[in-house]
């Protein structure tokens, strides 16, 4: 994924040629990093139409609404908000203190204006603090008019009247300030509270005043339970035709899942400032012949050198690099009249509901195949909410859409009837939170029904033996794409003694049910025995049971 006008050659709009007065201002600064004689800037032609989109197109005329609002002056910037999502080493940093410089003392500067550049931590915050202090103390044209106070994080610019401040989550959140521009670095790390605080007092003081910008400048992050993936995710819809926002410019360079993360024309394509030296390709191949013989190098040249956004959850429950390569076919035929264990996750509407049948293979390890229910009523919502294709998961047969807005559960008790009839069913674990009514009509009609307690006493070994088996290449799971789902949103609860207790998920919307049914399932599976035997850990009073054995 690459902004389709970034290489073209296409005319970029600029009725006042304000993006062309910006991109020779830029021209004219210099940086003392570069070898070139004079040691110019270097704004190479792919950065210089990222400044022509953001400073170019302008309102003609004044605009208003309905009521003569007036809604845009003419001369004002259509582009309020840039999502710039680029790899490591594409000098990112540089560009953003160049656009500091351009706000503050540049074409852009307007009295009494407040820049400002802000981060998950200080000493990032720093790093661009840094980089626009460089460009300033080298230029004895900018020292002129500028002055840098390390100490308050702040560059002044007395010609002006203007300032550039650089803020940190983990620093005191300073409400009341009206910044012209602010510029949110690395924004899928700013974690917690402070985050969000400093996040929203920044955002939301951009509409005090007309004309403001707004920049994300980012990697690739993890996770969907971050500020930056709302922000991200819209973005890129924007940019590939799905939302028309012309106020939102998508700069992003980012591969695809799906891409060849081996093809050096991938790396160029994603990573724009490779034909003009950075990154480093001997450093960038060197990362890539480590990441063939590490899942945890792969996964991490994948976020960092090719932006592709990492799975679901930011602490994820296990490498889904390793789990799938336990993605081969599954023959049912095959595993008929072999012993075979359900696990049931059941729900009301806000979740899946899912039975994970186990069959032990034999080797230590295990194969699960799913079944997944969802109330048709709800479809399309939980699609908009998690973009996953949950409509088109329902056409294609992998989940059952039941009447209504709520799960029908009589089609997941005959789904299981069903289940018992084709396979040698050995046990049906469920939660009994949801699941009385069912479970007491299984276990009337001598169907070998029983409880498993969703409690974090009774879920450590279970996610502890899933865990095993899919580090251990130990998981056959026939790569169905909605359990894949599952497991990637997963997140670890871990107690005071680093133990992994629940599985959890980052947002309400993003379902971990068929994960919570498959480690229920293995573990069941795991225990080998016949209906009513189990582990000490079935029972919330494991301790009491412990105790029994002396």
């Amino acid at each position: 994924m690459i902004p389709s006008w970034i290489n073209d050659g296409s005319q970029i709009d600029d009725p006042f040629g304000y993006g062309e007065r910006a991109v020779a201002w830029l021209r004219r600064l210099k940086h003392p990093k570069n070898p070139a004689p004079g040691h110019p800037f270097q704004l190479d032609p792919w950065q210089e139409r990222v400044i022509r989109k953001i400073y170019g197109p302008r309102h003609v005329e004044d605009k208003f609404d309905d009521a003569g609002l007036r809604i845009a002056r003419q001369g004002d910037r259509i582009v309020r908000r840039v999502c710039l999502l680029l790899p490591r080493g594409n000098r990112k940093t540089s560009l953003c203190a160049a656009l500091t410089l351009l706000q503050t003392l540049g074409p852009e500067a307007n009295t009494g204006d407040l820049v400002v550049s802000a981060a998950s931590a200080h000493e990032q915050a720093m790093e661009l603090y840094g980089e626009a202090k460089l460009l300033v103390t080298y230029d004895a044209r900018l020292r002129k008019h500028m002055k840098p106070l390390p100490s308050k994080s702040l560059i002044e610019c007395k010609a002006k009247s203007t300032n550039y401040k650089a803020l940190a989550a983990d620093g005191a959140v300073q409400h009341g300030k009206t910044p012209r521009m602010v510029i949110a670095d690395e924004l899928h790390v700013w974690k917690g509270i402070a985050g969000r605080e400093l996040w929203g007092a920044l955002d939301s003081a951009l509409v005090k005043t007309p004309d403001t910008l707004m920049v994300v400048a980012s990697t690739a992050g993890r996770g969907q339970d971050n500020l930056a993936w709302d922000y991200v995710s819209y973005a890129m819809k924007v940019q590939k035709g799905e939302i028309n926002d012309p106020a939102m410019l998508p700069v992003i360079f980012a591969a695809e899942e799906k891409d060849d993360w081996e093809d050096p024309e991938l790396w160029k394509l994603v990573n724009p400032g490779m034909k003009y030296g950075y990154p480093d390709l001997p450093g960038f191949m060197d990362k890539a012949a480590k990441a063939k013989h590490s899942p945890s190098d792969l996964d991490n040249f994948k976020q960092y050198n090719l932006n592709i956004w990492a799975d679901k959850s930011t602490s994820p429950f296990v490498d889904m690099t390793v789990y799938d390569e336990g993605a081969g076919a599954i023959d049912l035929e095959e595993l008929r009249g072999q012993p075979c264990w359900l696990g049931v996750d059941l729900s009301s509407s806000g979740d899946l509901t899912v039975i994970i049948a186990a069959w032990r293979d034999g080797d230590g390890g295990y194969i699960v195949v799913p079944w997944f229910f969802c109330p048709k009523d709800n479809l399309r919502e939980r699609q908009e909410l998690s973009d996953a294709p949950y409509v088109r998961w329902a056409a294609d047969g992998l989940i059952t859409a039941t009447d209504g807005n709520v799960i029908d559960f009589r089609a997941v008790e005959a789904r299981i009837r069903d289940l018992c009839d084709e396979f040698d069913v050995q046990e049906i674990a469920f939660d009994p939170a949801l699941a009385r009514v069912v479970l007491n009509n299984l276990q009337d009609d001598g169907l070998p029904a029983v409880e498993m307690r969703q409690g974090a006493l009774t879920m450590m070994p279970a996610i502890a033996e899933l865990e095993r088996a899919v580090v251990g290449r130990k998981l056959k799971h026939g790569g169905h794409p909605i359990l894949r789902f599952c497991v990637a949103n997963c997140e670890v609860e871990t107690n005071s003694y680093g133990h992994k207790v629940r599985l959890k998920k980052g947002k309400r919307w993003l379902s971990i049910d068929g994960a919570v049914a498959a480690a229920m399932a293995v573990m069941r599976a795991s225990l080998g025995g016949s209906a009513g035997v189990g582990s000490v850990y079935d029972s919330d009073d494991w301790e009491e049971a412990l105790d029994a054995f002396g």
